[in-house]
């Protein structure tokens, strides 16, 4: 193919290939060069234009197809555009030629249709520059239309609106000639054809003035004409054309009227009224109407009344929005008129009236809800508030006439109806839309909009009682603030007037209508509104038998009301239960008996309300299953089957009934049928097995009834079928914008499309999605729905013999019926038996044996040859689901075997499509046939079908199976892959566009294949290429196909080849295709796309694209618009507001759910990919929407930001306001610590303060729902917590607000707003309760922090009271603001926790929970209750642990006065006097209360934390237990209940091993390290106590307590010690998985590189450390001997691991802390307590033993341990034990050695350290261990500084070595015997006058030698006076050194004048740190 990519012709190439590959090679060629001329230089071009010019007429002669020709005509166009235009005129004639050929072969036809759209985009391209020849042209093209066939006319009107759309103005003398010819194709028998007309009248009319004038007449008549008997696109395209012509002649401009003197302009009056002719009349003349008028009968077919529709709706949606406005009224009161008495014969029967109703509805809701911002749809919602008033004046004066005959005949009040449901419809609709942003509309007294559809609940009609009821369920929905209001009132009104028929069942209907919103209102309603509702029923249904005028009304409302209480689910329905059940079982007779007399004795009327109080009771009973199945137990299953038997028996006697008492009871008894079917279906099929067979006759009757006329294919089958399947039927099934109205034309002229009123009980259901209200069947419909699903259920469970017979009967029914009845007969069986497949399937049944299989298959093979196509489509699932069930591989390859021969031999149509689907449908249930010799069969008949261009409907369904096949197929289908795709390109580039469904099967074959290849479609391989290339090909011809669907498939196609293989498809053009679809708005609608699929799959494609190029897709939208073509003119202004901006518009205009989705995700994508880049763009972008309802940093738009969400807090829209608020709280978390640059010490958000202020305060306003409040506390709590308020004044203002909402708190139940349910109080409580934990846990933690900072201040600068009175200014002030509320806020948490607490009981012990509910939950909402509690507790618990901590748990109670100790509120005493209050118990009573209910919360949850707990709950759970734990009283309770301890540590360890996060962890071991202290106290308090009652001062010994008693066993799971043991093992071996012997494979610790934890990682090491060397002091001596090994073992461990060596001698933090611990445990008084002093003493060497052993290599290598962190372990031994450990000489040898190698060490850190550490040892008072020391080091150490006369230091480091060896000899001098003094004395000072300078070399030495000769000159001060006699001595017996030492004095004389306190040598080092860090000693 790259042979192909030449500006020439590469004819040598195209010449050596074969006939299908010469197409291919052509049309990649024409592509290329499409892109290639207008990027070429002029002059290239017209130096290989005479050539080319050529070869694309030459072209034009071999037979090319339309894809290809139009290609070839759009190069030529362009060709002659920018090269020379001389031969242009020969290219004209030529083709003018062809056009005139009389050849009228087929195989000439593709030339001629070349010919006429070379000309049509000749003219198109150069317009006026052909001059005059146009007239010639147009005359031929319009001559070959008389004799053209379909195809002809399609293209010759195509190429006539490219001629007219070139030539302007210029073109007027040939159009009325145009016009004659398209009006003939406008009523053209081919549907291509009518639309390519209406697309050329529409380009006619741009210029062709008497269309919009003179003929406008002529043109509306054309149009309805061209409506009837079309399809949905003939409907599209002519209403633009009507729509179009309508707004042009409305529109036309004064000026061009007087230019012309013919023109008329019409007013809007005359063109609505030309509308409303073509709605009402039909396409009849004014004579032909007026006939028919007078016979009585309606002419108007339903397709043009949907085509008038729609034209309605693009007449107003091409005069725009803003006319809307303006006119709105005179298109109200015109539309309304349709459906009024001025026109009764378009309403004179229901389903007429049904079908103008739906039309209306539609104009209104495509136009208002379209168009109109938000402020004008409340003035159009205002204005149809006025219409409603007008009609109820009219129906007041016709009900007000005192004479009932004359009321019950007046017309007006029947004709007003239809009026009434459109406008309630659309009010509704309206309001639901603009959501809580109608508030203002309501409350608007001179509007009166909830008065006005009130007052219509009490219409005679009751279709208007249903729409005012559905209307005001939209309200509540809108505004849930009005589901209590609107409840109240309509159950007061049904109460007062429950002696009329129409208040009691108008009022029923709007009280199940609101019951149905209170599901999408997440506020709720009060639980007690549910009592008020059942007691109402009750009544209704108790009184029903009192007044036989309304017997029925109430039966009916009664049981309505019922329903409708059950879709209010579980929680409110359990209380309600027994009632109800009682109801049910009072309903039907309990006997046969008792139905036998019962039928024997009553008449039609008393039947009539049995019927109706019973199918009511079904229907409840049915809502309850649906909506209630958490109470479906068995023992309920029990209570509601009793009556069942009893009404299967009553099913069977209907036709009895019937019989005797005639038609008044023919629908009460489908209603009762109906019902009955729905509940069986939904309860198990088990519960009533034995009434199978007397139900299964029913539904057999039901299906082959008489008297049903109704045939109803479009609703029965489409459930049943593949959706795939769907996509054959044309768009009649498929979901489009216009489904509402077109709905009507899939069903026959006999049958309405659903309405309200043909099921009252369906006010309380959700209407389907897409829909705006819910639209219930005709009962005769539902029956037959209902029974079809019944019967899958029930045949799916009855015996094989049984379903033999069932079959043999069906079959029998079917033939015996004849004509229409066969069919509709045939259609129901096959449903029902479709429907027992499907069910069969999916519970994994089995047909049955042989003799069940061959009935079957009869009957699917009957359907599968029907001529309704969509049975053949339920017939071919059918029989795949047959050969599933039965799943006999021998069975389906004969099904396969069927099929085969019935395709090689049958010729008609149904035959060939029927089976070849059914092939498919088999490969897609069963994978494949077996065989891949089945599959080649396959293949090949399915070829050989597609190419039967005889019939497009056999190609389609081939085609379409083919893709079935492709797609199950999998791997085996990968050797068929290309002749499929050269097969797939053909037939694209050869079957006419008209065929559109042939290109749409073929667009799921070339999705298929693409899917097929997947990621191979990347590879660089020849075959690969090519398959690339001709998939490319393929997306490329569908992309120009005219019809949308097509297109949609080739964007699918794209966007498949994207994910697969990205860089093969050209990012640019995808995007501006997808844009030009999307935003295009020359086509005069809202969208380009009429077409609901085209612009999902453009959404779809979208969103995956800006997944992985966001950034790319958003420039390349910007850049196609300012590159395209003058005529495309989107209504957004891309380059402004970029794709992004064009994508938000979208949301406004957009109506479907699905689409808005990926609009969003399209946008969420987007802005998460680039909003860092384009932020000020984007935050413009929201900030435009809002105000109408560069390297960017978020901070530089804080002030954005936040007036973005002041904005949208302060809206109408509650969702707004959320959304705002929720801005807010990320705002102030996220900036709450950012600085103000230009004020240091202020934060940059302080500025913001009035505007956070401003924001939150609307939101605590009475009126403000509670989720507003409870979001807007979380606000408040966060934005003091933050910090960034320092004024305590300024602070006042948020603060106020929380004060405000604690007050609605304290006031108790009474006060709690009536609007909602009870949940809502209670969510807004504890966000109020929570808002207030968070503030008060700041205040604490910040006081904490700044009393801590003072001590640390204090120490260091001994600070005075003044600035620590400064500092702690702020956090004593937000304490002091929260201290005035403690004290309420105290009883407030406590009851809260105690809820808390019960609701988290385990269900068995519901029984104990309060009946009246809890402090802040009612015992009815209990359910709904436990989310906001589960939302809140942890920080209320945190609170409330802080607030015990500060009283000591004692607290000051001020309603008494008196000091006392806190008690929890309970639900009885939380709002009642102190006065009142039951006994109050003692204060350690309260206080144990209080530590059960806190423990107790803490332990269940931390027990098991859900996996998606939140980490702030678990943190704050473990800081409430610090924080109680800080109070003695509390740990006296734990340390005194061991087994309480031991639990608390089991949950702890647990917590540990199942959350990761290290601050967890960290405060856990937090928690054990209180439990373990709590158990010292409590153990040292018992030896405390045995001492002062034993009189222990004469004993020698301590009393002994602790764990292990005499044995010193420890027994896991009770031992305290051991818990904390197993805890703390398993945080060290997390860390250092070498201290696990099992690891490690031997309890010897195992050389490996020590490592450097994390910072976190060595936090919780040392914490362990800590609780580590704690445990012994709990145990008593045996027991500290058990534990002992392990903890040395483990705090050993921990130092060999982590003893890295760090630079400068610093410890690492985890050996610091072990060393620590070390210290800890050899300190221990066990270590010297009798009964264990031996076994320690001997633990204690093996440790050191094992510390000595670290230096010794393992397995030859050194190990690489830092010296000085074992040394100093050494030195821990050597000064914290008992000598007997370390002086026995062994050890003592060894000791002295590693000293002895570290003095000796390079590293002068070491030497340091060891001379640090030395020192430490030779000044420890006990002789026998510092001697031995002294004698064996105190040589080296003295040899070493001599050896450093020599080697003066060099640098700091060996300075402090030399001052650290000569402070060690100054300290041994001082402690040595008077002896040996003189001689150390003698040999220090001439060391130390060595290091002395004179005054002349003082001035150029060294730093390091000037501070050694300083540090050497004060030493020598020193000792000199010290000890004289030997400083004489050695000063005389050399005079050299005294004279230096004098020459020293003197030099320094002035320094020692300045510094009158001698001093030691500075430091540079870090020594004094390392000695703070390590003070171990």
């Amino acid at each position: 193919m790259e042979l192909a990519h030449s500006l020439l012709l590469n004819e040598e190439a195209y010449n050596q290939l074969g006939e299908f590959q010469k197409a291919e090679f052509i049309f990649e060629w024409l592509r290329f060069l499409e892109k290639l001329l207008p990027v070429t230089s002029r002059a290239d071009v017209r130096e290989k234009q005479k050539k080319l010019a050529e070869q694309l007429i030459s072209l034009l002669n071999s037979s090319p197809g339309p894809p290809t020709r139009r290609l070839i005509a759009k190069n030529l166009a362009t060709l002659y555009s920018i090269g020379d235009t001389f031969s242009v005129y020969q290219t004209v004639d030529k083709c003018n030629e062809l056009i005139r050929s009389k050849d009228d072969s087929p195989s000439y036809l593709p030339t001629k249709l070349a010919a006429v759209v070379c000309l049509g985009y000749l003219y198109k391209k150069l317009g006026r520059i052909l001059g005059n020849s146009f007239t010639d042209t147009i005359g031929n093209v319009l001559k070959a239309v008389k004799n053209a066939e379909s195809q002809g006319r399609y293209e010759i009107m195509l190429s006539l609106q490219n001629i007219l759309n070139g030539l302007g103005a210029a073109a007027t003398p040939c159009h009325r000639d145009i016009y004659k010819a398209a009006r003939s194709c406008l009523t053209d028998r081919s549907m291509a054809v009518r639309c390519a007309a209406a697309k050329c009248l529409l380009e006619l009319q741009k210029e062709a003035v008497f269309m919009w004038s003179t003929d406008l007449d002529s043109v509306a008549t054309l149009c309805f004409k061209s409506f009837d008997g079309s399809n949905y696109n003939v409907r599209i395209a002519v209403s633009k054309l009507l729509g179009a012509v309508l707004a042009r002649a409305v529109t036309c401009k004064q000026a061009t009227a007087s230019a012309r003197q013919n023109v008329r302009k019409i007013s809007l009056d005359e063109a609505m009224e030309l509308l409303g002719t073509g709605f009402l009349r039909g396409s009849s003349g004014f004579l032909r109407a007026g006939g028919d008028l007078l016979k009585g009968i309606s002419s108007v077919s339903r397709d043009i009344r949907v085509g008038v529709t729609q034209a309605y709706v693009v007449f107003v949606s091409t005069l725009g929005g803003q006319w809307l406005e303006r006119n709105f009224s005179a298109l109200l009161s015109h539309i309304l008129d349709l459906v009024s008495q001025s026109h009764p014969k378009a309403i004179q029967t229901q389903m007429d009236a049904i079908c103008c109703r739906r039309c209306v509805s539609f104009i209104l809701r495509a136009t208002v809800g379209g168009l109109l911002g938000e402020k004008a749809q409340i003035a159009a919602a205002k204005e149809i508030c006025q219409a409603i008033w007008k009609l109820k004046k009219v129906v007041d004066v016709v009900m007000s006439d005192g004479n009932l005959e004359t009321r019950i005949g007046t017309t007006d009040v029947t004709a007003s109806q239809h009026v009434l449901v459109c406008v309630l419809h659309e009010l509704g609709s309206l309001i639901h839309g603009l959501g809580t942003t109608a508030a203002p509309l309501l409350q608007d007294s001179s509007t009166g909009v909830l008065d006005a559809v009130i007052s219509v609940i009490l219409h005679p009609s009751i279709s208007v009682r249903l729409a005012a009821a559905w209307c005001l369920r939209c309200i509540a929905v809108a505004l849930p603030s009005y589901v209590s209001p609107l409840l109240d009132r309509c159950i007061e009104r049904l109460s007062a007037l429950k002696s009329s028929p129409e208040a009691v069942t108008g009022y029923s209907f709007a009280v199940a209508a609101l019951l149905g919103a209170v599901k999408h209102c997440p506020l709720g309603i009060p639980h007690g509104k549910g009592k008020v509702i059942m007691t109402v029923a009750e009544d209704l249904l108790c009184s029903a038998s009192q007044n036989s005028r309304i017997s029925i009304q109430r039966t009916q409302a009664g049981w309505l009301l019922v329903a409708s209480l059950m879709t209010l689910g579980p929680a409110v329905v359990q209380h309600y239960l027994p009632r109800m059940l009682l109801l049910w079982k009072c309903v039907f007779p309990l006997s046969p008996k008792d139905l036998e007399t019962e039928r024997s004795r009553g008449d039609a009327f008393t039947w009539q309300v049995t019927l109706e109080g019973r199918a009511g009771a079904l229907c409840a009973i049915k809502t309850f299953v649906s909506y209630c199945g958490g109470l479906l137990t068995d023992e309920v299953i029990q209570r509601l089957l009793p009556p069942l038997p009893c009404a299967v028996d009553l099913l069977t006697r209907l036709p009895l009934i019937h019989k005797m008492y005639g038609n008044a009871l023919k629908t009460p008894a489908m209603t009762y049928r109906h019902r009955l079917y729905e509940l069986l279906a939904l309860l198990p099929p088990k519960t009533y097995e034995e009434r199978f067979c007397a139900i299964l006759q029913e539904l057999v009757a039901d299906f082959t009834a008489t008297d049903n006329q109704m045939a109803a294919s479009t609703f029965l089958l489409p459930p049943l079928c593949h959706q795939d399947d769907l996509l054959l039927l044309s768009p009649f099934l498929q979901e489009t914008d216009h489904r509402f109205i077109e709905e009507q034309l899939l069903l026959g002229s006999n049958i309405a499309g659903g309405s309200l009123e043909y099921d009252p009980y369906s006010v309380y259901e959700k209407a389907a999605e897409g829909d705006s209200v819910p639209k219930p069947l005709p009962p005769a419909l539902s029956v037959i729905s209902a029974a079809v699903r019944l019967f899958g259920v029930i045949f799916s469970h009855v015996a094989e013999s049984q379903r033999l017979q069932v079959l043999d009967k069906l079959l029998m029914s079917i033939k015996q019926s004849k004509g229409a009845r066969q069919q509709m007969v045939q259609l129901n069986i096959v449903s029902a038996f479709s429907s027992f497949l499907k069910h069969l399937a999916n519970c994994k049944g089995s047909l049955g044996p042989e003799e069940v299989r061959r009935p079957a298959l009869t009957l699917v093979m009957g359907a599968l040859e029907s001529n309704n196509p969509l049975l053949r489509c339920a017939a071919a699932e059918s029989l795949a689901r047959l050969a599933q069930v039965v799943a006999d591989s021998a069975f389906t390859a004969g099904l396969a075997q069927v099929s085969f021969d019935k395709l090689k031999s049958a010729r008609d149509v149904v035959s060939r499509t029927g089976h070849s689907l059914a092939l498919g449908s088999l490969y897609r249930y069963l994978g494949g046939i077996g065989s891949t010799q089945h599959l080649n069969a396959c293949v090949g008949i399915l070829y050989t079908l597609s190419q039967d261009n005889t019939s497009p409907d056999v190609q389609t369904w081939a085609l379409h199976s083919l893709s079935l096949i492709i797609d199950s197929a999998g791997p085996l289908y990968h050797v068929h892959v290309e002749p499929t795709l050269s097969l797939v390109v053909m037939l694209l580039l050869t079957v006419p566009p008209a065929y559109a469904e042939v290109h749409q099967s073929l667009g799921r074959c070339l999705n298929a294949l693409i899917a097929t290849l997947g990621p191979e479609l990347q590879g660089s391989k020849t075959a690969v290429s090519a398959l690339r290339t001709s998939c490319l090909l393929g997306c490329a011809v569908m992309q120009d196909n005219p019809d949308c669907l097509v297109q949609a498939q080739a964007i699918s196609c794209l966007q498949q080849l994207h994910m697969f293989a990205p860089r093969h498809v050209n990012l640019s053009s995808l995007v501006s295709c997808l844009c030009e679809i999307l935003l295009d708005n020359s086509v005069l609608m809202n969208l380009c796309s009429s077409y609901l699929l085209l612009r999902r799959a453009v959404l779809a494609c979208l969103r995956q694209l800006v997944q992985r190029e966001a950034a790319e897709v958003s420039e390349h939208a910007v850049t196609f618009v300012k590159d395209c073509r003058e005529d495309f003119t989107p209504d957004i202004n891309i380059r402004e507001v970029g794709l992004e901006g064009a994508l938000l518009s979208l949301l406004d205009k957009e109506l479907d759910q699905r689409l808005c989705q990926d609009i969003k995700e399209t946008l969420s994508h987007m802005l998460t990919s680039v909003a860092v880049e384009k932020l000020s763009f984007w935050l413009k972008l929201c900030k435009d929407v809002l105000a109408a309802s560069a390297d960017d940093f978020l901070v530089l738009h804080l002030a954005d930001l936040i007036r973005m969400a002041f904005m949208a807090a302060t809206d109408h829209s509650d969702q707004l306001r959320l959304s705002g608020l929720q801005t807010l709280l990320v705002v102030v978390r996220r900036f709450a610590s950012v600085p103000e640059p230009e004020f240091p010490g202020h934060v940059i958000l302080e500025q913001y303060q009035a505007n956070v202020g401003a924001a939150l305060r609307p939101a605590f306003a009475p009126e403000t729902p509670p989720d507003v409040t409870a979001k807007a506390c979380q606000v408040c709590s966060a934005w003091i917590a933050s910090g960034v308020v320092s004024d305590l004044n300024d602070l006042r203002r948020v603060h106020q607000l929380l004060i405000s909402s604690l007050t609605k708190v304290q006031a108790g139940k009474e006060a709690q707003s009536q609007l909602y349910n009870e949940s809502a109080s209670t969510m807004e409580i504890l966000a109020v309760l929570k808002a207030w934990a968070e503030v008060y846990i700041v205040a604490v933690e910040r006081e904490k922090k700044q009393s801590d900072e003072h001590k640390q201040t204090l120490t260091v600068t001994n600070s005075t009271d003044e600035s620590y009175r400064d500092l702690t200014s702020s956090a004593d002030g937000l304490l002091d603001l929260v201290q005035a509320d403690l004290g309420t806020l105290s009883k407030l948490w406590l009851a809260a926790l105690q809820d808390f607490a019960l609701l988290t009981l385990p269900s068995e012990y519901a029984s104990q929970l309060p009946v009246e509910g809890g402090a802040f939950y009612t015992a009815e909402t209990i359910e709904n209750a436990r989310p906001h509690y589960h939302n809140s507790w942890a920080l209320i618990l945190y609170a409330t642990a802080l607030w015990l901590t500060s009283t000591g748990f004692l607290m000051v109670d001020p309603d008494e006065g008196v000091t006392n100790l806190s008690r929890p509120v309970t639900p009885t005493t939380m709002c009642q006097d102190s006065s009142s209050r039951a006994a109050v118990k003692s204060p350690e009573d309260v206080n144990t209360d209080i530590f059960h209910l806190i423990l107790g919360i803490s332990v269940e949850f931390l027990c098991s934390p859900r996996s998606d707990a939140a980490m702030e709950n678990i943190t704050a759970c473990l800081h409430a237990l610090q924080a109680f734990l800080d109070v003695p009283w509390p740990r006296s309770k734990i340390g005194g209940d061991q087994e309480l301890g031991v639990e608390l540590l089991n949950v702890l360890h647990r917590l540990i091993l199942t959350r990761e996060s290290p601050d967890i962890q960290l405060a856990t071991l937090e928690v054990v390290r209180q439990i373990l202290f709590a158990a010292q106290e409590h153990v040292r308090e018992k030896r405390r106590s045995a001492e002062v009652d034993d009189g222990a001062a004469e004993k020698e010994t301590l009393p002994e307590f602790g764990e292990g008693k005499d044995t010193g066993g420890l027994v896991p799971g009770k031992s305290l010690v051991f818990a904390t043991l197993e805890l703390c093992v398993c945080i060290l071996v997390r860390q250092l998985p070498q201290l696990n012997p099992k690891v490690t494979g031997s309890p010897a610790i195992k050389a490996g590189k020590p490592q450097l934890l994390s910072e976190s990682g060595s936090r919780l090491v040392s914490a362990a450390l800590v609780i580590l060397s704690d445990i012994p002091s709990v145990c008593s001596p045996e027991g500290s001997v058990s534990v002992l090994p392990t903890i040395l073992y483990l705090i050993i461990g921990v130092l060999r691991e982590t003893a890295v060596k760090l630079p400068d001698g610093q410890l690492p933090l985890t050996v610091a802390a072990s060393l620590q611990a070390l210290k800890g445990i050899l300190s221990s008084p066990m270590a010297r307590a009798e009964k264990s002093r031996t076994a320690w003493t001997e633990l204690l060497r093996s440790a050191l033993v094992t510390v000595l052993d670290c230096w010794d290599p393992v397995d030859g290598a050194q190990q690489e341990l830092d010296e000085v962190n074992l040394l100093t372990a050494l030195t821990v031994f050597i000064l914290s034990t008992s000598p007997e450990v370390t002086t026995i000489e062994c050890l003592q040898k060894r000791c002295i050695e590693k000293f002895k190698i570290a003095l000796d060490s390079k590293d002068p850190v070491v030497q340091l350290k060891c001379y640090q550490l030395l020192l430490s040892i030779f000044q420890y008072p006990k002789r026998a261990i510092s001697y031995p020391y002294i004698h064996s080091l105190a040589p080296s150490i003295m040899r070493k500084l001599q050896e450093t006369e020599k080697t003066k230091p060099e640098n700091s480091a060996e300075l402090q070595v030399i001052q650290e060896g000569i402070k060690v000899v100054a300290a041994l001098i001082a402690i040595a015997e008077e002896e040996h003094r003189a001689y150390l004395v003698a040999c220090l000072l001439p060391l130390l006058i060595s290091f002395l300078l004179d005054e002349n070399s003082l001035g150029s030495a060294t730093n390091s030698a000037r501070n050694l000769h300083e540090f050497a000159l004060q030493n020598v001060m020193q000792i000199g006076p010290q000890y004289s006699s030997v400083f004489k001595k050695v000063m005389a017996s050399s005079p050299t050194m005294k004279a230096r030492l004098e020459s020293a004095i003197k030099g320094n004389q002035e320094s020692i004048k300045v510094k009158t306190t001698p001093k030691h040598a500075k430091n540079p080092g870090k020594s004094s740190s390392i000695q703070l860090k390590t003070n171990f000693l």
